[in-house]
């Protein structure tokens, strides 16, 4: 049962990896052509959103040692 919630923990993470970035490069204006290009909103949610996501697959990803 740990290896599918470290499993699901882990995908989760990884999305959330990959919408920070996008968000954060939004924000940052590299990306255009959304309402949520060049704002500043987007560019301090987006690099927190990607901490959160690697921490969430990093704890996804440990493995944990039988008991």
């Amino acid at each position: 049962m740990h290896g599918v919630r470290n499993w699901l923990l882990g995908v989760a993470g990884v999305v959330l990896i990959i919408a920070g970035g996008i968000w954060s490069l939004q924000g940052f204006g590299v990306i255009g052509g959304s309402f949520m290009s060049g704002d500043s909103i987007w560019a301090i949610i987006g690099p927190i959103v990607t901490v959160i996501g690697l921490g969430m697959a990093f704890a996804g990803l440990r493995r944990r040692r039988p008991t």
